[in-house]
């Protein structure tokens, strides 16, 4: 069986034939790195999207000061991913009520405060949520106790 042949969503268009192309079970060195340089990319264009704002930025929207939001980074109370140059950049949608008094539950099911597993949990597709991401299901009104019961299978 080729291990390679079931691709994240996360891998770009371009990357895919590279990584399908392998002829044994386990990746080359040239399609690891292939697959490394290509998370670096979706990284940093992720971290340019015009979703994503400053730490300062974060501090007015809630109210509060960029000491407190980096806190909050820390102890799994939002999602901060670490910028390249220094800080960190937020999702703004996190903010949104349905959604803020979540994500210290889900941190702690999913037993970490990284903010990129964080993110890529909240962003991820769901079969269990008929397609949606964890995000999208809580904006609509999905149960709450369901996204906390995923975010624990997905920390086992």
């Amino acid at each position: 069986m080729n291990t390679l042949s079931v691709c994240s969503p996360l891998v770009s268009e371009n990357i895919r034939p590279v990584l399908e192309a392998s002829e044994g079970p386990y990746a080359s060195a040239s399609q690891s790195a292939a697959l490394l340089r290509s998370g670096a990319q979706y990284r940093r264009e992720r971290m340019e999207a015009a979703d994503m704002i400053s730490t300062d930025d974060a501090a007015a929207l809630a109210g509060t000061s960029r000491v407190t939001v980096n806190a909050w980074i820390k102890a799994g109370r939002c999602i901060g991913v670490e910028n390249l140059r220094r800080g960190y950049r937020l999702p703004r949608w996190q903010f949104e009520p349905a959604l803020w008094p979540m994500l210290q539950p889900i941190a702690q099911k999913l037993g970490t405060h990284d903010g990129w597993q964080l993110l890529a949990f909240m962003e991820t597709p769901l079969t269990a949520l008929d397609g949606k991401t964890p995000r999208a299901a809580l904006e609509q009104g999905a149960a709450r106790e369901r996204v906390l019961a995923l975010a624990t299978a997905e920390a086992h």
